[in-house]
């Protein structure tokens, strides 16, 4: 001991150099420690294929944009009848056409028609009735009638009567021929607003020809334009 120490007090013992991470025998965390416990996880950027599936996601839901709005506007022109399928087209040809057989001109006593007058002029019918007798046809019901077609004159038969439908057409030009379902020869005579006068006698024309049926289209396309056929 030495000569100049206090005797009643304890030598100090050298002291342990403090570790700074642990307290009390506990770890103490450090930053370091919190920042690679809290890294932030890689995003999906950083995925191998990340940019391939975006792009492949766009492409498709384009498509899809694209899809929808091509069948709303195929449905708006199908609507509208910008667009038309084959069905719908051949849904409006015509039933019947106008009759490509030649016909003989028949002898006018050989003819049974009906005369009606449609032009809104008095006595119309009457008067070619009486010219019609005059020239030898067998004339039966005279009447007026209505129809909303504007020619001279529609002729109107069955399958059976359009030999004399013919004649008849021969007699008045300009007329337009009309096939209705009468079993028998007759022929009816519609005279319309454009209606003037019969062809003269000595210039009917009696060679063989086929019936004239100028607005069949057009009735058929426009209802509207189809004379009203009288009921006997």
């Amino acid at each position: 001991m030495p000569e100049n120490a206090d005797p009643g007090k304890r030598p100090k013992r050298p002291g342990r150099q403090k570790d700074p991470t642990t307290l009390h025998g506990h770890r103490v965390v450090t930053g370091p420690d919190l920042r690679a416990t809290f890294a932030e996880a890689p995003g999906p950027e950083s995925h191998p294929g990340w940019f391939s599936r975006r792009l492949l996601h766009g492409i498709v839901l384009a498509l899809l944009v694209g899809v929808v709005v091509a069948g709303l506007v195929g449905a708006w022109a199908v609507m509208n009848g910008v667009i038309r399928f084959p069905s719908a087209v051949a849904s409006q040809a015509p039933a019947a056409v106008c009759p490509a057989t030649v016909f003989d001109y028949t002898p006018n006593n050989k003819i049974s028609i009906n005369v009606f007058n449609a032009a809104g002029r008095p006595g119309l019918a009457k008067n070619v009735a009486d010219q019609l007798k005059a020239r030898g046809y067998n004339v039966g019901t005279v009447d007026n009638s209505t129809t909303s077609y504007t020619g001279p004159a529609v002729v109107v038969s069955g399958s059976s009567g359009q030999a004399a439908a013919f004649n008849i057409q021969k007699n008045i030009a300009g007329t337009d021929y009309v096939q209705d379902q009468r079993t028998d020869g007759s022929v009816d005579l519609i005279l319309a607003p454009g209606f003037s006068a019969l062809v003269p006698p000595e210039l009917v024309d009696n060679t063989p020809g086929k019936l004239s049926c100028p607005r069949l289209e057009q009735r058929i396309a426009d209802n509207a334009k189809l004379p009203v056929i009288p009921t006997p």
